[in-house]
């Protein structure tokens, strides 16, 4: 907390610098402010557009924010599982290691060798086939074609949402070339590294039976069975809507919907109008922004395996079963508690952030309801009311996207290590529930 809150400062501090800015006066401390935090969280809500209040400068100090951000939270979320994982008696860390040969303990310095490399190559890859595609599909020659190629790249793995045209994506919505690569870097960011990690290291040994993680697992059927139904979801609720996929061809719509329906998870980017959008498909972003993408990844909400066990729970308890079996695995009542205290916290949090800013700002529920699930999980997806948001509402949304992108991760951690045996317990009655 007190690592992203210096950087925050750091940030803040050169953006108010006259040469961030491509006016060369002073920024704003509350839009300085908000654009730092966005940055260091991973968020992408922008008050001011970043290409055109930036300087070279600004565009910079934000990148490296993002930068920082991302691989901040996908180090230290990986460390915080050693760190719980070390709480387990010793012979649960024999069987976790045995069964899972991902992250064993006492590999910290492989995590945060492992999640540099991973980051860097990723970003890598997808600037080189951004830039080629900008230099020589419109005309963006030299360096400025790099550096779009990379600042999308890097903002896209990190699920940052930031962009260097004021329409995000809009231009290139029917891209395949510019879409495809930016929704496999955030889908790549969003699965977390110890996923990742373990997905590569079971394709590079071909041939080799692997028996995947229940995380893992958990995490790879969740999200992608969450990214089908945003997917089918918004193109469907779209297709004739003459604001967004309604004028497209049917190649393009899909093309459209695939990526609408992935980028709420929560990359930020849109390529085409939210504010046109029917409620309906706000609704679904609303569920998908809150819910998120992988632990230990750059996507925040409450996480897909959060979901997930929640669901596992509720199964449970319908079919009358004393205990929740997840995946051929046992879930421990500590992990379900654990995953209720965050899910209902983050529901709480959205609660208060939404009726707090509109009682500040009197816009309609539609657009602040979105703006806060986008501020809590860190998507950076907004219906255009950012800019028009008063101080005191601005205020509300730094907090959110603060609380929301390190809140899930400490809350998570500090229960785990809380976990302690009880020398007795009280006798048992039941009140009437429902």
């Amino acid at each position: 907390m007190f690592g992203f809150g210096a950087a925050t400062l750091a940030g803040t501090l050169l953006l108010m610098l006259p040469v961030a800015a491509e006016s060369r006066t002073v920024t704003a401390p509350i839009t300085a402010l908000f654009t730092a935090v966005s940055a260091v969280c991973v968020t992408g809500l922008v008050v001011v557009d970043t290409e055109s209040h930036w300087s070279l400068f600004g565009e910079l100090v934000v990148l490296g924010l993002i930068q920082i951000g991302g691989l901040g939270i996908m180090t230290l979320a990986s460390l915080l599982g050693l760190l719980v994982a070390r709480r387990m008696g010793l012979r649960m860390q024999l069987i976790a290691q045995s069964e899972t040969k991902t992250l064993r303990l006492g590999e910290s310095r492989r995590v945060v060798i492992g999640v540099i490399r991973m980051s860097l190559a990723v970003e890598a890859v997808t600037a080189l086939i951004l830039s080629l595609r900008f230099v020589f599909g419109y005309d963006q020659g030299g360096w400025r074609g790099v550096y779009l190629g990379v600042f999308h790249a890097i903002s896209a793995y990190n699920n940052a949402g930031f962009g260097l045209y004021q329409d995000s994506l809009v231009g290139f919505a029917t891209d395949p070339w510019i879409i495809v690569p930016i929704t496999a870097a955030l889908v790549i960011g969003g699965l977390g590294f110890p996923v990742v990690f373990e997905v590569t290291r079971s394709l590079r040994r071909r041939g080799r039976h692997r028996h995947w993680s229940l995380h893992t697992r958990l995490t790879l059927i969740t999200y992608f069975a969450l990214g089908v139904v945003g997917i089918v979801a918004v193109t469907a609720f779209e297709w004739s809507n003459p604001g967004t996929l309604g004028p497209l061809g049917a190649v393009h719509k899909l093309l459209v919907g695939g990526f609408h329906g992935l980028s709420p998870r929560t990359a930020g980017f849109n390529s085409v109008d939210v504010g046109a959008m029917h409620s309906s498909t706000l609704l679904v972003n609303d569920v998908l922004m809150f819910i998120g993408g992988g632990s230990a990844g750059t996507a925040g909400g409450i996480k897909v395996t959060t979901f997930a066990l929640l669901a596992f729970v509720i199964v449970a308890e319908v079919r009358g079963e004393p205990t929740v079996h997840v995946l051929d695995r046992r879930l421990a009542a500590p992990v379900q508690r654990q995953a209720i205290t965050v899910a209902l916290l983050g529901v709480g949090a959205v609660v208060v952030g939404t009726l707090t800013l509109l009682t500040i700002t009197g816009m309609d529920l539609d657009a602040v309801l979105f703006e806060v699930v986008s501020a809590f999980g860190t998507v950076g997806l907004s219906t255009g009311i950012t800019a028009d948001i008063p101080d005191p509402g601005l205020i509300v949304l730094i907090a959110l996207m603060f609380l929301g992108r390190l809140g899930p991760i400490t809350l998570a951690t500090a229960l785990a290590l809380r976990e302690r045996g009880r020398r007795y317990e009280l006798p048992e009655e039941r009140p009437i529930v429902g």
